[in-house]
């Protein structure tokens, strides 16, 4: 496999890759946002990769979705995905799981949400847009120790991807998601035990009847959100 991943070895270099097929990541949702984080960590060469989403292939899905075409209209949203990106890297290891993360507010400070294992990942991404779940899962995914945390805002009712940029989720300005998610926190009574970094649109929501989106600017979120993994490995320096 050495020959599909030269021109990255050639930018980041043996040791990134080397990380890169070490460490463990753990998406949440697969729909225009994620499904474009993990192809392009993938395609990178991240070799471990799990993926999440309850959600199997809607008609609507077909304008933005990697997993979405006409002939995969009904099927989960994670089977097709795992399929597409082993035809990428046969060797890589994708792990689908066909369920909806659920927020969990009642469960005691530092225990695991339901049986993700969430301990066992260098890294854990939100793309997901159910603000109670959304909210719940930064929360735990913030006290896993070790682990970093990047998560997507909202990309829906947007039309320019030069405006997608990245920014702390506490002080993130003008995205409403984002402000929900913080409201709902504040509700609960907790807050994140560390910094958020998150994918945002500097760019005014429009406004529409139904939450209409592009895949230009979907497609940069998820790529901006596999960015953010593939520099903090880069940065770090060593493989595990």
């Amino acid at each position: 496999m050495d020959d599909f991943f030269s021109r990255s070895e050639a930018l980041l270099g043996a040791e990134t890759m080397e990380s890169l097929r070490t460490k463990r990541v753990i998406l949440f949702g697969v729909g225009g946002v994620g499904s474009y984080a993990a192809e392009a960590l993938i395609r990178t060469g991240l070799t471990h990769l799990t993926i999440v989403d309850g959600d199997t292939v809607q008609p609507s899905n077909v304008n933005r979705q990697l997993p979405a075409t006409r002939e995969t209209i009904g099927r989960p949203k994670v089977e097709v995905l795992r399929e597409r990106l082993l035809t990428i890297n046969p060797e890589a290891e994708i792990v689908a799981l066909q369920k909806r993360y659920e927020p969990t507010p009642s469960l005691p400070k530092g225990k695991e949400s339901y049986d993700f294992q969430l301990s066992t990942f260098d890294y854990i991404i939100d793309a997901i847009d159910d603000v109670p779940a959304k909210a719940d899962l930064i929360l735990y995914a913030s006290r896993v120790r070790g682990s970093k945390v990047f998560s997507s805002m909202g990309a829906a009712l947007r039309f320019d991807p030069t405006k997608v940029t990245t920014g702390e989720l506490m002080s993130i300005k003008g995205d409403a998601l984002a402000k929900a998610v913080r409201a709902r926190m504040k509700k609960i009574g907790q807050h994140p035990n560390k910094k958020i970094r998150c994918v945002y649109s500097t760019e005014q929501a429009q406004q529409c009847e139904t939450r209409g989106s592009l895949m230009q600017v979907t497609a940069v979120f998820g790529c901006t959100l596999a960015s953010l993994v593939v520099e903090d490995i880069r940065r770090s320096g060593t493989p595990n």
